[in-house]
């Protein structure tokens, strides 16, 4: 079963950049493709970004275009999602999770998550 940890949140000013991280336990993880989630407070649990196993497909929300870059790296089994020009409606417990392709991950079909970290982002 493939675990996921994830770190890097934190506080930071609106137009502020953070770097999330997440590590991957498993040997199969560079056969599943692999996203972040998000959850605010009050709201439901949103996609944000995907990548495929090889790297080569990349899925993002429109809220967060142009301004997040998801990146893996299969030699260390971690994936990562740079977030610049963040806004406070980016606030949120962001997850690491696992799919079959970037399209499950997309619509919620995960086989693994982790257990989130806290981004704030203040006005």
């Amino acid at each position: 079963q493939v675990q996921l940890v994830e770190s890097g949140g934190g506080l930071v000013q609106a137009g502020g950049s953070l770097r999330l991280s997440c590590a991957a336990s498993e040997r199969t993880f560079s056969r599943h493709a692999m996203g972040w989630f998000r959850q605010a407070p009050g709201k439901e649990r949103e996609f944000v970004a995907a990548i495929s196993w090889n790297g080569g497909m990349k899925n993002y929300a429109d809220s967060v275009k142009g301004r997040f870059t998801i990146s893996r790296d299969s030699a260390k089994n971690t994936v990562s999602l740079q977030m610049n020009s963040l806004k406070p409606e980016d606030t949120a417990v962001y997850y690491c999770a696992a799919g079959r392709t970037t399209a499950d991950i997309s619509v919620n079909v995960l086989v693994a998550w982790g257990q989130g970290t806290l981004v704030t982002v203040s006005s």
